[in-house]
């Protein structure tokens, strides 16, 4: 693991929450993209030291729509740089930790991504990033 490269927090209105972060907690907007793999709206704000990813729901098929359904808006999962991806997978397999993807997804800014359950990580969703 290289660093903690965002936190993704789910949000029902985009544009609203970007508001807030920018105008209220003074942080600058670096981007927004649909990730359509992922069938989300996306908003990356710099934080300083890392990122915060802002994720709407496009579609009721979402996993942020359920997430939002089932908990509300608030954090979803905490994401980590990594260098290698397929081989950290395979490591972490190995470790006993239990992924919901077989091979990374594109995501976010052309990032290969993988997700860690949380049942394996003790109720925490992690998200892998090789952006190498």
């Amino acid at each position: 693991m290289e660093n903690v490269d965002h936190i993704g927090i789910a949000v029902k209105n985009l544009d609203e929450r970007i508001t807030y972060y920018t105008d209220v907690l003074g942080m600058k907007l670096l981007s927004i993209e649909e990730v359509e793999s992922e069938q989300v709206r996306v908003a990356f704000i710099d934080a300083g030291n890392t990122h915060i990813e802002l994720l709407e729901p496009m579609t009721e098929e979402s996993a942020i729509f359920k997430h939002l359904e089932k908990r509300g808006e608030g954090i979803h999962h905490i994401a980590l740089q990594v260098v290698g991806i397929e081989e950290e997978m395979t490591r972490m397999k190995n470790e006993g930790a239990r992924l919901l993807n077989e091979q990374p997804k594109i995501g976010a800014g052309g990032a290969k991504v993988a997700f860690v359950h949380p049942k394996s990580s003790y109720g925490v969703l992690y998200e892998l990033v090789d952006r190498s």
